[in-house]
């Protein structure tokens, strides 16, 4: 096997990164693997606690990719034991305990999903419940005694609920030793992880030294915003771009951040190489911001989907909201022609909203047309015709109703 040579390679490794730690550490690692032509490996862990995957989750799986592309394996640990843990990081509060049946359907939503970036031929899955089971409480309790609580009360959310005297549960100390247990099970040369897990990358760095293995590197990387570019992504707070979003939904989306993030999604959520180029032309302000994020949203879509996909979503997109026109392959619809309709309830039996209370905010917030009239009233009826009544609701959902 022949890998890149060093500077190569740490330069890909840095791009975005936060902590690296150690780089001295991790160049020797990489120059003894050069030597002795064996790859390293490299850890990332990801627990199944929610179904999908967006590109906030992206932004470690590229960072395995690239690992990857040098000629490394990358190990994913799907932590179907530790999920029903849950990890206490960044939380103010104890996570609720998930169900087995709960984290084996997202444990099959994750590992189709992260194929959309990984190579699926040259990555491999384990499942963390694999060793983890097995542990007796003899042997759980001889872990346990690996660290304080002191140690523990280091990590800041800890030590910030403990002086609000917010309840802190002891499975909760145990996350980040059964976590640290993954990278002693796969002796792991290099784990990755957001921000918000450099504590517990750094405990699967002093478990290893524990159970006298050599101690991996860490590497974490930012988390990325969402849309609304302020909170972190997350499905929860409807900020998100999923891996299964429609490559429509996925352009549209990118097109709605503020400019101050196209940089830092071209840094984290692309490939491109010449991001020098784009922080310039951003500082001098010498190219329109939405031509940016027009490229941007192409790069975005074409990472998932394709070349041909990324023109189809950018023509699409043009049409709709610079044309001022509706697309040609909207969906159709056909009711009984029976005459008005309530607005707000077919909105909700159509799944174009997730309940009457959301179809009334979006009318009441200037979100939904009838035939490129917009509707203030969230008590309005419509008319289905023959020939079509077309609705829009929010920026993307065209859907031709068609009376018969």
């Amino acid at each position: 096997m022949t890998f890149p040579p060093l500077n190569e390679q740490m330069d890909a490794i840095r791009r975005g990164a936060v902590d690296l730690i150690s780089e001295d550490e991790l160049a020797k690692k990489i120059e003894r693997a050069r030597r002795e032509k064996k790859p390293l490996v490299v850890k990332l862990g990801a627990d199944p606690s929610t179904p999908d995957l967006h590109i906030g989750h992206g932004v470690v799986l590229r960072k395995l990719r690239t690992f990857q592309d040098l000629g490394h394996e990358a190990w994913l640990i799907i932590g179907n034991f530790t999920a029903m843990i849950g990890d206490p990081s960044g939380r103010q509060k104890t996570r609720p305990l998930l169900s087995l049946e709960e984290v084996a359907k997202n444990s099959l939503t994750y590992v189709k999903q992260v194929d959309s970036i990984l190579d699926r031929e040259r990555r491999k899955v384990r499942f963390n419940s694999t060793w983890l089971n097995p542990m007796t409480f003899a042997e759980v309790i001889k872990l346990a005694a690996s660290y304080t609580v002191s140690q523990m009360l280091e990590r800041n959310d800890f030590h910030e609920r403990f002086n609000a005297e917010q309840p802190i549960s002891l499975h909760e100390f145990l996350y980040p030793l059964a976590q640290g247990m993954d990278s002693v099970a796969i002796k792991a040369d290099i784990e990755l992880g957001g921000t918000d897990q450099k504590f517990n990358l750094l405990v699967g760095r002093e478990l290893q030294r524990h159970y006298g293995l050599e101690p991996q590197c860490i590497l974490t990387m930012p988390l990325l915003e969402g849309t609304d570019g302020e909170r972190k992504m997350s499905k929860s707070y409807g900020n998100s771009i999923n891996f299964s979003d429609s490559p429509d939904d996925m352009f549209g989306k990118t097109m709605s951040i503020p400019d101050s993030m196209i940089y830092r999604y071209f840094e984290l959520a692309t490939d491109v190489s010449d991001l020098d180029s784009i922080k310039k032309v951003l500082d001098e302000g010498s190219v329109n911001p939405r031509d940016l994020k027009v490229s941007l949203g192409q790069e975005i879509v074409r990472s998932f989907y394709g070349d041909d996909a990324a023109t189809e979503a950018y023509e699409k997109f043009r049409t709709m909201f610079v044309k001022k026109e509706v697309p040609e392959d909207i969906e159709e619809y056909v009711v009984p022609a029976l005459g008005p309709i309530p607005l707000v309830d077919f909105i909700m039996e159509r799944k174009l909203a997730s309940s009457k209370g959301e179809a009334r905010r979006l009318i009441d917030g200037g979100g939904v047309s009838v035939n490129g009239e917009k509707v203030t009233d969230n008590k309005a009826m419509f008319t289905p015709t023959q020939s079509g009544t077309v609705l829009k609701i929010g920026k993307r959902k065209f859907l031709k109703v068609i009376a018969k």
